[in-house]
């Protein structure tokens, strides 16, 4: 009997040390945000199937991204109160099923359900394991998991729209099949974050079930930052917003943009977009990693403003060669203001102060991705897409210049 309570307490010890768990949080945020991107080629063969408008589409773009907004606002600083392992874990399973979700859908509602589903799931598990990298930095490589929060998301965007445009190509039934591979990763990593030990300090120093009462207070929508991270947002703001409302920009009317510009083009041509945007991201923000926070960060802004004004000005040139130019443009000022920022935000954070630090700065980039995404679709159905394209653009400079000129004021130590 002793020794099957010895075995039974092994199984129960964790197998993944600290740099095995940092990959493994690193290679969830990944997955997240490559299950964000993945719908983006697919959103052509939905309208050419179900005949919905671009409003539509921007609505269906959006209950994502507003559900993983309530997540964030609700649920973001939970893995500091219940642990990492128990939350991280329970998210994975619900992106599971939000895929299974999305891969049965058979018409605008369902695809909103299942969007709203995985948003829901996302917001909880990014903060998460976004905190956990940092837990699990190794103490001789400081700030490695501040970049690893800036690159990994943006390089998951990169790979999901990439293997999504490839299975839209080349696979059978690609509306689903994108969806069941990422349901059995997400079932696979869920297990494995099992392996990992548990870096949050609880209550009880181990998790255990809570009152509702106490879970209901947990959950109340808040906004957390900490204290010594503050100044590194404010500086920071006007760059994620704007940066972030182009990339949602790219993320859901992108491919029309591409259509409009070359209506003959392939099918994958519009994902290419999207996958531009944030391998050029990826790439900026890894090359940058070394460099200041700050400067990385207006860099990364100032980028923004020749690559709007390059994609405003495709459709008039009827050239795909600008608008793939200016996406590259606007996507490594994406990488810089994401990398910089993060880095503003979290290295000054105290390990209980993780998880809703990060929160808040994905509260703010997604709020800044949504809402400018859903008025982009009502100017499109109003006056068409050139000159819902040629307003965004405009409002992204003058946002760009405007936190430019704040920041040229502002002490350089913020």
């Amino acid at each position: 009997m002793a020794s099957v309570t010895a075995l039974r307490s092994r199984r129960r010890l964790p197998v993944l040390g600290r740099r095995g768990a940092f990959r493994l949080h690193a290679s969830t945020l990944v997955a997240l945000l490559a299950a964000s991107s993945a719908p983006t080629p697919v959103y052509a063969l939905y309208q050419a199937a179900w005949h919905f408008s671009a409003m539509t589409l921007t609505v269906v773009f959006s209950a994502y991204v507003l559900a993983l907004l309530v997540a964030l606002l609700t649920a973001g600083t939970l893995s500091d109160h219940l642990g990492r392992r128990p939350v991280l874990a329970g998210a994975l399973l619900a992106e599971a099923v939000a895929m299974a979700v999305s891969a049965a859908a058979q018409g605008v509602p369902e695809l909103i359900a299942g969007r709203s589903l995985q948003g829901l799931a996302t917001g909880v598990a990014t903060s998460a394991a976004g905190a956990a990298l940092l837990d699990f930095e190794a103490p001789d490589r400081p700030g490695r998991a501040a970049v690893a929060n800036g690159i990994m998301p943006v390089a998951g965007m990169a790979v999901g729209v990439l293997a999504s445009t490839a299975l839209v190509q080349y696979a059978p039934a690609p509306t689903r099949t994108v969806y069941l591979l990422l349901l059995v990763l997400f079932i696979a990593q869920a297990a494995a974050v099992r392996l990992t030990p548990e870096t949050a300090r609880t209550e009880s120093g181990t998790w255990r079930p809570i009152r509702l009462l106490h879970l209901l207070h947990l959950l109340r929508p808040t906004i957390t930052v900490a204290p010594a991270s503050q100044p590194g947002l404010a500086l920071a703001a006007p760059g994620i917003v704007a940066a972030w409302a182009l990339g949602g920009f790219y993320s859901s009317l992108g491919p029309s943009l591409a259509r409009l510009i070359a209506p003959h083009a392939a099918h994958a041509t519009g994902g290419l977009v999207f996958f531009t945007l944030t391998a050029a991201a990826g790439l900026a923000g890894h090359a940058a990693r070394a460099l200041p926070a700050r400067t990385v960060s207006l860099a990364g802004a100032a980028l923004l403003i020749p690559g709007a004004l390059l994609t405003l000005a495709a459709p008039h040139l009827h050239s795909l060669l600008a608008l793939f130019a200016g996406t590259a443009l606007a996507g490594a000022g994406f990488g810089g203001v994401t990398q910089g920022a993060l880095r503003l935000v979290l290295r000054p954070a105290a390990p209980g102060e993780r998880a809703g630090s990060l929160a808040t700065y994905y509260a703010l980039s997604y709020l800044a991705m949504s809402i400018p995404v859903v008025l982009a679709g009502l100017l499109t159905n109003l006056y068409g897409l050139q000159a819902s394209v040629a307003l965004y653009g405009a409002t992204v400079v003058a946002l760009t210049l405007t936190g430019l000129i704040r920041a040229a004021h502002l002490p350089h130590k913020a």
